[in-house]
């Protein structure tokens, strides 16, 4: 199965978790990576500044109708969610969801709808249940979920819920994801 697209969702914790994720990935990592970080609606564009600092891949701020590219790092603005359609991303600011917008659940959700079984999702640290319902609908859709082990994670109640709300493919501490991306999008196989 070829995957064509990654999207991450992370809340309490999720800087240091990006950190890690996109710190771990190489240059050459193939797919495109859709990142919503909860954040603050009056949030600037530091957490891209910081996190460019880690990853060998360009990351930038998403913007609407921007197009999809490969190799490339795209983060949700703040206070607007960000959506994943056929080829472009776009913005929206429909009504927060569990408390967040950008919305871990819209992401996912809108990714499943566009990529159906070519996307995986990844759930980092948090601390409330946005991007359980998320993950369920990229289950339902044939895609791949992984889930950061609560136990690994800075707050684990985010992961824990979208393992009850889904029959997640992986639950991996925070260090083994980049790997286990890596090994997926170059056609290793990986142990089930």
């Amino acid at each position: 199965m070829r995957y064509e697209l990654v999207v991450v969702g992370a809340s309490l914790g999720g800087f240091h978790a990006l950190e890690n994720l996109l710190g771990g990935l190489p240059a050459s990592f193939p797919m495109p990576v859709v990142i919503v970080q909860h954040r603050s609606g009056d949030s600037d564009e530091m957490l891209v500044n910081l996190l460019m600092r880690k990853s060998r891949l360009p990351v930038v701020e998403a913007e609407d109708k921007q197009a999809i590219i490969p190799g490339k790092v795209y983060i949700a603005p703040a206070n607007y969610h960000l959506l994943v359609e056929e080829g472009h991303l776009a913005l929206s600011t429909q009504s927060a969801v569990e408390f967040a917008r950008p919305s871990i659940d819209v992401m996912f959700e809108s990714a499943a709808d566009a990529f159906r079984e070519r996307v995986i999702a990844v759930l980092l640290t948090g601390s409330n249940k946005d991007g359980a319902q998320g993950m369920a609908r990229i289950k339902e859709c044939g895609g791949l979920a992984v889930v950061q082990d609560p136990a690994s994670s800075e707050n684990g109640r985010m992961p824990a819920a979208a393992i009850a709300a889904a029959a997640v493919d992986r639950i991996l501490p925070l260090p083994d994801i980049a790997n286990f991306l890596i090994d997926i999008a170059i056609g290793r196989k990986v142990k089930s």
